[in-house]
Formats: structure tokens, sequence, C-alpha cells
């Protein structure tokens, strides 16, 4: 197997295998628990852009890589929310939404997927995934940086809009799949 075929699955497990050194970095001190997280979370997202598009690129993509690349992204948001959350530096409503969204669309797609029914990703959807990473950077960075910057109140900001385009997003999807649930 050649490096241009493991190069994308491998970015892809790198985002999953530095999931907890974010979340340890959590408790690490100031500014390190700020600044670290969010290199982490910098890296996890330049290997996501990375492993799609190489693999695109180099036409290798992978059922390995399809099933795996969503879960990475799952756990990377769901980790980066949870202690946003906990710190009080994201808010609940849209962490909450943010997930439901994701559990609710990875459900459908799984059941879709049984009914041989491809479900593909929108472009509305690839907007809302960029503003919520964007997001999360900045709530990652925020407390780190001079408060002039507003980088805490932009991030809040960019996450209800992120949240808002989540519910979006999520309708569409659903109402796809319930016309495969109708179907006899």
């Amino acid at each position: 197997m050649s490096y241009k075929q493991r190069l994308p699955n491998w970015l892809t497990n790198s985002r999953i295998f530095v999931i907890p050194l974010m979340l340890g970095a959590f408790y690490l001190p100031a500014p390190e628990k700020y600044w670290l997280p969010a290199a982490i979370f910098l890296y996890a997202c330049v290997t996501d852009f990375f492993d799609g598009y190489l693999a695109r690129k180099w036409q290798v993509g992978s059922t390995f890589g399809r099933v795996l690349d969503p879960i990475a992204d799952k756990l990377l948001v769901a980790v980066a929310l949870f202690m946003l959350v906990k710190e009080g530096r994201a808010d609940v409503l849209p962490a909450v939404a943010i997930l439901c969204r994701e559990i609710l669309v990875s459900g459908l797609r799984e059941f879709l997927i049984e009914l041989r029914v491809s479900m593909p990703v929108t472009h509305l959807a690839k907007y809302k995934t960029a503003l919520q990473m964007f997001a999360l950077f900045l709530l990652l960075l925020g407390p780190g940086v001079p408060p002039e910057t507003y980088m805490n109140e932009v991030g809040r900001v960019l996450l209800w809009i992120a949240a808002g385009l989540t519910l979006v997003t999520g309708y569409v999807y659903l109402q796809t799949g319930l016309k495969h649930m109708a179907e006899p």
C-alpha cells in the first residue's frame, strides 16, 4: 500500500488520537489551557480538510475513511463543546442543538445505508461545519488573548449562528430520511 493510500486515513486517525491530548490540555495552567487546546483543535481542523481533499485528489477514498472521518469530527466537536460549556465559555443551548443534530444525522445515515440510499453532505452543511469549527477555535483560544480582541464574544455569536444552521441542515436531512422511511 502506497503512502498516498495510507496518508488520508492516517490523518483521520490522528484526529482521534489528539482528542485525549486536547481534553488533557484543558487542565493545564493558564495560558497553556487556552493555547494548547486551540492549537490541537486547529490541527484537527486542518487534517479534516486534507484527509478528504487528498483522498479525492489521489482517488484513494476508502470505506474506512468514509466511516471514520465523520466519527472523528463528531468526537472532536463533542469534546470541545463539553469542555467549553463546563468552563462557561460556551452556551448550553447551541451546544445541545449541535450535538443532537449530529446524533440525528448519524442515525439517519445509518438507516439510509441499510436501504442503499445515499445522503450526501449539502453545501449549507459544509458552511455550517466551517463556521462551527471557527467558532469553537475562537472559544478555545479566547481567554488566552487580550480581551479587546472580543474573541470570546465573536465565538459565542458564531456558535449560535452555527447552531441555527445546524437546525436548518438537520431538518433538511430529516426530511430526506422521512421520505425514505415512508416508502414500503
